[in-house]
């Protein structure tokens, strides 16, 4: 995904980049009912448990998380449903491949609004972290926290 499309995030999974090196990304439309939409774009959601995998040929988002939309009353959604990606059959080929060959996962990065208006996912092909993996991620993230600490006394300072 490039950097100069905007886009607007409605959900984002904090902890993928945390439990997984996530070696590409893509974009992959998502089948969503009317009451699931309006609940993502009052930012509701959750992405942390969910996963995608093959069903049929076809790839599913699987415990994904939007909550009850309470003014749609008997319209609404069941909040964990499995929910249909929107790829290509090729697409969904090349990625059952390097899945099945590697070991890797397919993990919802975030959820999001294109500037068409429509809900997209971002996905990542990822292989999980090592313990020692996690650790060293901690160590970069307190790290470049407190760089950031040094330099803003340093200006306050200065």
């Amino acid at each position: 995904m490039s950097s100069t499309v905007s886009h607007k995030v409605l959900v984002k999974n904090p902890k993928a980049r945390f439990n997984y090196h996530i070696l590409s990304t893509l974009e992959a439309g998502i089948m969503l009912e009317g009451s699931e939409i309006k609940t993502l774009r009052r930012g509701e959601g959750s992405l942390l448990e969910a996963f995608a995998s093959e069903t049929g040929g076809e790839l599913f988002l699987l415990q994904a998380y939007i909550p009850l939309y309470k003014e749609a009353s008997h319209f609404n959604h069941a909040p964990k449903r499995p929910r249909k990606l929107l790829l290509h059959r090729q697409e969904i080929r090349k990625l059952l491949g390097q899945i099945k060959r590697k070991s890797l996962t397919l993990v919802p990065l975030s959820l999001y609004l294109n500037r068409k208006g429509k809900v997209k996912v971002e996905l990542g092909l990822a292989e999980g972290k090592t313990l020692g993996d996690k650790r060293q991620s901690l160590r970069a993230e307190d790290w470049r926290r407190e760089k950031e600490q040094l330099l803003k006394r340093k200006v306050q300072e200065g």
